[in-house]
């Protein structure tokens, strides 16, 4: 009997020491994915989040992250195939193939990621100060971002006095001086769709700084807002060419020359337009509203965009049918806009968006894929170096597209399920991560192969910092006060119900469906993980 005793407080020891501390462990273990079950994660998904929040945010330092001689973000950072250390930083961002539906990393978008975290660290959230200063009282997490946030205006006012052709709009930028300028690619040439994402991210964090009642914090919303302002005045001279259509990309004559000098001109860049029902949206809503258009012209803006809102169902054995928008790769990328704006206010939208991640998370877990799938960087080579970007990466049964690469998963592929689930986005999360290689000392991998043969050894905002941010349930709430502030909230919910009422007034399928938990992992094919976040580092 004694005996008995003893294996038993040997045996409950041990698994003390193998078993999660639940969020109360301050410096939880790099390795920690392996520690949890999918039953721990559904069961503590707040507690999970703190171990989560603590390592990606290993990801926001000097030289890994963003530069913080000048407060921008990098596009990301190589990591040593063997150690898993920073090696080589990506301080720019190439050119997508296809910019108006382009969910490569730009500086812009990397800026709007990194602005949406800093508004909850400054409205004093505890997961945002858990990622930005951990163990530290939550005020040094409000005082970083404001003097982040501070940084980068000055950094943005003087690119703006140095390249005033751009209208304050940004172009993909080389950020590793302190003074930004454009990548060679750039030259001349400013995208739409980041600059949507970026402009509403600062409207998010302009809300939280004038909320405040310390002098310093309103100089620098009143500081943002002029910024802002400045975008208004420029927004339909630099983008829009008239009948309904913008630019996805933009011409621009000379970079050095102000916008209303006469020798000065903008024209669309080809045929490309932005008229997508997804991210892309994001522009077209700021010249809806701030770019001084006619209602005619505002009119035209919903009839070029509308045709582009597709009912699509889907359907997989004894799944379906789902009613779902169709996507263009269906990537998880494209949902970016319901991080930023209230869609998810309106109940129409709310279940729609609801069923695709019903479709997503079942997709995987239907055909046994330890992951789902979002735009991302392929995997690294022999040499260190990544092989490619995949944008073409989704369910081509709900997209208007014919060519997929679905050979690879990434773990933000969850940050639209943590929108309406928390434990289900984490569970899938931890799928993905315990995959060899999937853990560094900066946080999540970019990619792995669902073979389990090769993972991306990178790290970047997009593969990363979305989830975080979807944790912290995006910025809506914050620009949802704002739009009420300046008068443009229920002209948002009315449009935004009627377009969507258009193209939805039958009752959707699938809703009764659950959000599915996966049903596979990533095999063990012999990779090894990094030695400076293996088991027990």
């Amino acid at each position: 009997m004694a005996r008995l005793s003893i294996l038993s407080v040997l045996f409950f020891a041990a698994a003390s020491l193998s078993a999660p501390n639940y969020g109360k462990n301050n410096n939880p273990p790099c390795r920690f994915a392996p520690l949890y079950s999918q039953d721990n994660v559904l069961e503590h998904p707040r507690d999970f989040a703190q171990d989560f929040l603590y390592w990606e945010g290993h990801f926001h330092q000097n030289n890994v992250g963003y530069n913080t001689a000048n407060a921008m973000t990098y596009d990301g950072t190589l990591l040593d195939p063997t150690t898993g250390l920073a090696t080589e930083k990506h301080p720019f961002s190439a050119a997508s193939k296809e910019l108006q539906h382009s969910t490569d990393n730009s500086g812009t978008i990397t800026q709007s990621i990194h602005i949406m975290l800093l508004a909850h660290a400054l409205d004093g959230d505890a997961d945002a100060a858990r990622f930005l200063a951990p163990n530290q009282p939550k005020k040094a997490a409000q005082q970083l971002a404001f003097q982040i946030m501070q940084t980068k205006l000055n950094t943005y006012l003087t690119f703006n006095a140095t390249y005033p052709g751009f209208g304050g709009f940004l172009p993909w930028f080389l950020a590793d001086k302190t003074m930004l300028t454009p990548t060679l690619d750039w030259v001349n040439r400013v995208p739409a769709l980041d600059n949507g994402e970026l402009i509403w991210a600062v409207y998010a964090a302009v809300q939280v700084l004038g909320e405040s009642s310390q002098k310093e914090w309103k100089d620098l919303a009143n500081g943002w807002q002029r910024w802002l302002d400045y975008t208004k005045k420029n927004a339909a001279r630099v983008f829009y060419a008239d009948a309904g259509k913008v630019c996805a990309v933009t011409t621009i004559k000379d970079q050095a020359l102000p916008v209303g000098d006469a020798r000065q001109s903008y024209k669309c860049e080809g045929s490309g337009t932005l008229n997508d029902p997804y991210e892309g949206e994001l522009f077209m809503w700021w010249l809806y509203f701030f770019g001084g258009l006619s209602n005619a012209n505002k009119q035209a803006l919903l009839a070029v965009k509308r045709p582009q809102l597709v009912r699509k169902e889907y359907q997989m054995g004894n799944i379906g049918p789902i009613t779902v928008q169709e996507g263009f790769w269906f990537s998880a990328h494209e949902q970016w806009k319901l991080l930023e704006l209230p869609y998810l206010s309106i109940p129409l939208v709310q279940r729609l968006f609801l069923n695709a991640e019903r479709v997503r998370t079942c997709n995987s877990a239907i055909q046994h894929i330890p992951g789902m799938f979002a735009s991302v960087n392929n995997s690294t080579d022999s040499s260190g170096q990544i092989i490619g970007y995949i944008s073409d990466a989704g369910i081509p049964s709900i997209s208007n597209q014919t060519t997929f690469e679905l050979d690879v998963v990434t773990p933000y592929s969850v940050f639209p399920v943590m929108l309406f689930d928390r434990g289900v986005a984490f569970a899938w999360w931890l799928d993905m991560a315990k995959g060899k290689k999937m853990q560094n000392p900066y946080g999540s991998t970019e990619s792995t192969r669902v073979d389990g043969t090769a993972v991306s050894s990178f790290v970047s905002w997009d593969s990363k910092i979305t989830t975080v941010v979807a944790n912290l349930g995006g910025v809506a709430e914050f620009a949802a006060s704002k739009m009420k502030r300046d008068g443009i909230y229920d002209e948002f919910i009315d449009v935004t119900q009627r377009e969507y009422g258009m193209k939805f007034s039958q009752p959707l399928n699938g809703e009764r469906q659950p959000l599915c938990l996966p049903t596979a992992t990533v095999p063990d094919a012999g990779l090894v993980d990094y030695t400076q976040c293996s088991k027990g580092s």
